[in-house]
């Protein structure tokens, strides 16, 4: 879903002088938009870490070190 659409969703409440107080989304919406900030926040992450010339791995290559250093990691 893009931006445009969780905001079509959105409900806003105001106050009797019209004045936006605050904004209702449904659960299902609120998910949605988590996610979508997760993303970004995690694109934002690796961008940084590429600009400072940091090693980056995959998530796959991460577990299988952390196992070799005998922590459990699920899935």
């Amino acid at each position: 879903m893009s931006v445009k659409e969780l905001m079509q969703s959105a409900m806003f409440l105001s106050d009797s002088a019209g004045n936006t107080k605050g904004v209702l989304l449904n659960y299902g919406l609120w998910n949605q938009l988590l996610s979508l900030l997760e993303d970004i926040e995690d694109a934002e992450e690796i961008k940084d870490l590429k600009n400072k010339n940091e090693e980056v791995i995959s998530w796959e290559e991460a577990k299988a070190q952390l196992r070799q250093d005998g922590i459990d990691v699920s899935s």
